[in-house]
């Protein structure tokens, strides 16, 4: 049965029933404050408590609202035991908001452990949507949006980075993901080293923000660009896949002397990382478009001479 009081305006000064016990996920702004809706502005009114990413940044948005709840942190250092405190709470009929520093909670942070453990205990998960940096990010890319995936921060460094990075290289679908400023030149690096300099890339920057900035460029120009200038501000990178790329440029996949020489350091690279001969014959292929037999050969020619 159709809800009757959609659509219609909440009456001023009436509060909405917020369900005792019960766990409200509340997305927040990502910059500007008049992207809060009224209806998280009115959930937060009405819980008993707030949980925050950080306490401070929160209560300035509380400030802002005119509201002095309880505040409470959860993040990502104390979430394995502030989050049964908060669960023992809305057992005893509290009811608690989440929300975080910017944007949705539960992505890319340890909010989705706190909603597991409220699903685990049987108490009623709300989710109160909002503004979403990955998803800002992507409608203002200018590429491909039917078909994405979230990445969220890569690793800092090590295997774990590179073969995340040769995924990245092989998804054939738009990628979006997170980076800190500081480390916005070596995650370029990283990402031309891979294969991708020729791949569009548009890096969403200050989101909703006075300075808000797209920048859609390839991954070789935005080397470039960031040669000189520092890198500031909360960045979303949107990446093209290989999908949409050799659609694009269906003359740079055909094997040639540059994409046999990118396919040898890729297979080297691999190798020397631990793959065996077959998934990083696999994974250069999904890069570099070159027959699999190619590849083949081309991996046992780097393989070590057996010792006798």
């Amino acid at each position: 049965m159709p809800d009757p009081d959609f659509g219609q305006p909440r009456k001023e000064n009436a509060k909405p029933a917020v369900q005792p016990g019960a766990f409200y996920v509340v997305g927040t702004p990502i910059g500007n404050l008049g992207d809060l809706t009224s209806r998280s502005a009115a959930v937060l009114e009405s819980v008993d408590l707030v949980a925050a990413e950080d306490t401070r940044r929160t209560l300035q948005l509380l400030n802002h609202l005119g509201l002095h709840q309880h505040l409470e942190s959860y993040h990502a250092h104390n979430w394995q035991v502030k989050g049964p405190q908060l669960a023992d709470q809305m057992l005893s009929g509290r009811s608690v908001a989440l929300v975080a520093d910017a944007g949705m909670p539960c992505i890319s942070d340890p909010g989705e452990e706190l909603v597991r453990l409220c699903v685990d205990r049987g108490i009623p998960v709300i989710i109160i949507p909002g503004p979403c940096a990955a998803i800002a990010g992507l409608a203002g890319s200018g590429l491909p949006t039917s078909r994405f995936v979230f990445e969220g921060f890569l690793p800092a460094a090590g295997k774990a980075r590179k073969e995340r990075l040769a995924e990245l290289a092989a998804e054939k679908r738009t990628v979006v993901f997170y980076e800190a400023p500081h480390r916005i030149r070596k995650t370029l690096a990283d990402l031309a080293s891979s294969g991708l300099a020729q791949r569009r890339l548009t890096l969403g920057r200050e989101l909703t923000k006075h300075h808000e900035e797209f920048i859609r460029v390839t991954v070789g120009d935005a080397i470039q660009y960031y040669q000189d200038l520092e890198p500031r501000g909360e960045y979303v990178l949107i990446l093209e896949g290989q999908e949409s790329f050799i659609q694009r440029c269906p003359g740079d996949s055909p094997a040639g002397s540059e994409t046999e020489e990118k396919s040898r350091e890729l297979l080297r690279a691999m190798l020397r990382d631990g793959l065996t001969v077959k998934d990083a014959v696999r994974r250069c292929q999904d890069v570099t478009g070159l027959r699999k037999n190619d590849l083949y050969q081309l991996a046992l020619s780097l393989q070590p001479e057996p010792k006798v």
